[in-house]
């Protein structure tokens, strides 16, 4: 059996790759390796999911699978993957498990799943979940110790009371449009941003099983750039099928992606003298542009690989207080985790309300070198990143670069794609050298 785990939980299109018997085996592994015996009370299990139909399907199989190892399954139905992860620990569940595949498309699902207190797995704990699924199930429980299903109804409340201790001020007077890419966010982000003061415009938030992330959110921003412009909004917010991501636009419907949200957030905590050891964590897909503001500011980055799940274990290796990715994942330890996009949201406009600036003035620092990336799908990522013919193509583009930009092939940790991207001193230059590696890419997939 090959990995199951990707950089962010088991992903597939769901009924096909994830089907309900890999669901039903995953929540009985989980919880045979993170379910621990008490003395007293019964073992617990947090499941929630984003609104996708095949939500529905697998939130059964994983429950079927979580009590059927005499575990109980405390159902909290559509919310955010980092409410899942707060009310693991907010329950004292033993673990928690959130279905969804994020930005993925309505087709694909996920299975993610937290450890005690709300903390993403580590690769250790991963592979035994994999062996478990692999050995099938042991000898299980009957009758009274089965385990039951339990409905959590204060799971939103309880998670929008924690989430606004991310806005230290009031935001009356701000007016922003959020885009909620029909997911798990349609209620948290506009009643959070509602209850700290702001005017919400939200859009998008009518999710019925099959438009999650259609043509809207964080990946496809044309909607909020165009509702700020046609209510002259102060700012837009869009977040991504499991609001684990927060992109913005500023007045005039320009961008602010996740290297400059981490540029304004971290020029803020120093401010405040809450940047711990004066230092940023981003990845290595983070621009150029990132690195040189932080440098002018006096804050060191430390870069991580791609995925969240290492920006995290970054933060918590050097107890830093901030990190991220170019993508919108924004975690700050202070307030979750793992990456939160609604809590990224009301700190950049409670930012915005503390200074009284606007969100471009606030992003200025952060000057974007042009970066293009490219995805090739191929039919085995792994072989293909390493052939001798396109490692040739990305040493000579390296050549011609110098140190006046960069390039950087990646597998996608949770498609059979490999990403090229490049970062020049102009677009011309960067989509050139990105095309003749992406082509290199395609000949060999």
């Amino acid at each position: 059996m090959g990995r199951l785990f990707g950089t962010d939980g088991v992903r597939g299109v769901a009924n096909r790759e994830l089907t309900a018997e890999l669901g039903l085996a995953l929540g009985a592994a989980a919880a045979r390796r993170l379910a621990t015996t008490r003395s007293s009370g019964r073992r617990l299990a947090v499941v929630g999911r984003d609104p996708r139909a095949s939500g529905e399907m697998l939130e059964a199989a994983v429950i079927a699978g979580v009590t059927s190892e005499g575990v109980d399954a405390l159902r909290v139905a559509v919310l955010p993957t980092p409410a899942v992860a707060f009310l693991t620990a907010a329950y004292g569940a033993d673990f928690g498990v959130m279905i969804s595949a994020s930005h993925n498309a309505m087709p694909d699902n996920g299975i993610k799943i937290f450890g005690p207190g709300g903390h993403k797995l580590d690769d250790d704990a991963e592979d035994r979940i994999e062996e478990l699924v692999a050995q099938g199930p042991g000898l299980r429980p009957v009758g009274a110790e089965i385990g039951r299903v339990l409905d959590a109804r204060d799971a939103l409340e309880r998670y929008l009371h924690h989430i606004r201790g991310a806005a230290p001020v009031r935001l009356d007077g701000l007016t922003v449009v959020v885009d909620c890419a029909n997911g798990a966010a349609f209620q948290a982000a506009p009643r959070a941003y509602h209850a700290a003061g702001a005017t919400v415009i939200a859009i998008n938030a009518e999710p019925d099983g099959l438009n999650i992330n259609d043509g809207c959110g964080s990946t496809h921003l044309e909607q909020v750039q165009a509702a700020v412009l046609a209510h002259g909004a102060d700012l837009g917010l869009a977040h991504d099928g499991d609001a684990d991501r927060c992109l913005a636009v500023d007045a005039d419907g320009r961008v602010v992606d996740g290297d400059a949200i981490m540029v304004i957030l971290a020029l803020a905590l120093r401010e405040a003298g809450e940047l711990a050891s004066e230092t940023l964590v981003a990845t290595v897909m983070s621009n150029l542009g990132l690195h040189i503001a932080m440098r002018e500011a006096g804050i060191a980055v430390r870069t991580t690989g791609v995925g969240d799940r290492y920006v995290l274990e970054e933060l918590r290796a050097g107890e830093y207080s901030l990190g991220g990715e170019q993508s919108g994942h924004i975690v700050m330890p202070a307030l979750g985790t793992t990456g939160d996009g609604v809590a990224t949201g009301l700190r950049l406009m409670a930012r915005m309300a503390q200074t009284g600036l606007s969100l471009a003035e606030l992003a200025a620092p952060m000057q974007t070198l042009p970066q293009v990336l490219i995805n090739v799908t191929v039919a085995d990522k792994a072989t293909v990143a390493e052939a001798p013919a396109v490692q040739s193509a990305v040493r000579e583009a390296e050549a011609e670069l110098g140190d006046t930009g960069r390039i950087l092939l990646r597998p996608s940790g949770t498609e059979q794609m490999v990403r090229v991207m490049v970062e020049a001193a102009d677009e011309d230059t960067a989509r050139l050298l990105a095309i003749r590696v992406a082509e290199s890419v395609s000949a060999e997939g």
